[in-house]
């Protein structure tokens, strides 16, 4: 299937604390700490832009591999349709940064699922032979559309910004993409919608409703499964298995039900909040820096989305382009 060559991160200056939050809110510091884990972390700025980030991250990406811009086929932009500026193409905005000139530049919208379904579609290019090299970025705006003056919006206030970036090749990767296996329930479509306010857009839960939990559950773990049956492995196998950094409780539920060790996952809880769909590459780019990778490793990928989507998507790493 080709796979990742190199990835890169990159956070705001700006953070959030969840001392303001609760000040706008009304809601008590220990009961925002059971769902934020953690008292500030990263949120763009007014200032800041996602673009820019996702540009600050693929040029180290590119500057490390040493991938010529001209190289590029495609520019892909994932995240979940907040684009800095309305109406335009923020991939093609990071194309010109780069001096990518030829390459066909797009967005995808699927939440903090599109970076990963953004990684399927790039390979599926290199693999009918319109690219050897993808760039793949990944970016949202979402700490920015909490509303911290609604208590009950307080299950949203752990979202954060980040941005990311992915070198796709035909050869020479040092992550083989093994297997991706994704699916939604429609019946939660609407469950999240965004509402426009004069100065931007803000989330907002249309009512409350039981089950999500256990959709995350039997959604993550019907996809692990089928994504092992695929490679013909067991859980006992997976060397990492790396999860959006949404909620802490489901995270560990998921283990227990798969029966992958909790050392074998990656938790930013006490440090970042959910960094959108950044977060599986800010727990790979930490394994990556930490010397936690060996050659051969099998890395799960788990992803959701509102909307709501689930997606399972295996990595074989090999460094050095070794079989």
């Amino acid at each position: 299937m080709g796979g990742i060559a190199d990835l890169e991160v990159a956070f705001p200056t700006s953070r959030v604390s969840v001392r303001h939050m609760s000040a706008m809110s009304g809601v008590p510091v220990p009961e925002i700490l059971e769902i934020t884990h953690s008292r500030s972390f990263p949120v763009l700025g007014p200032d800041e832009r996602s673009w820019e980030l996702a540009l600050e991250a693929a040029r180290a990406v590119l500057k490390r591999t040493q991938v010529e811009p001209g190289a590029i086929r495609q520019v892909i932009f994932a995240g979940s349709g907040e684009w800095d500026v309305p109406f335009w193409s923020p991939a093609a905005r990071v194309a010109l940064g780069l001096g990518i000139e030829r390459a066909h530049c797009f967005e995808i919208g699927n939440f903090c699922n599109a970076g990963m379904t953004a990684v399927r579609t790039g390979l599926d290019g290199i693999a009918a032979g319109r690219a050897e090299y993808v760039l793949v970025l990944v970016g949202d705006r979402l700490g920015t559309m909490v509303d911290y003056r609604d208590p009950g919006s307080k299950a949203l206030f752990n979202l954060g910004d980040a941005a990311a970036a992915m070198l796709l090749a035909r050869e020479d990767y040092a992550f083989e993409v093994l297997h991706s296996a994704m699916r939604t329930d429609p019946s939660w479509s609407d469950y999240y919608t965004g509402e426009h306010r004069p100065d931007r857009v803000v989330i907002r839960r249309n009512g409350h409703r039981g089950g999500l939990a256990a959709a995350y559950v039997e959604n993550f773990t019907a996809l692990v499964g089928e994504t092992l049956g695929a490679l013909g492995a067991r859980a006992s196998d997976v060397s990492h298995f790396l999860i959006n950094q949404g909620d802490r409780s489901m995270h560990e539920r998921l283990l227990r039900e798969t029966g992958i060790p909790a050392d074998r996952s990656v938790f930013n809880y006490d440090r970042l909040g959910h960094m959108g769909g950044a977060d599986t590459m800010i727990a790979l780019r930490g394994l990556l820096d930490g010397g936690g990778l060996r050659h051969g490793d099998l890395i799960l990928l788990a992803t959701s989305a509102m909307g709501f989507s689930w997606g399972v998507m295996a990595l074989r790493y090999r460094p050095d382009g070794q079989v």
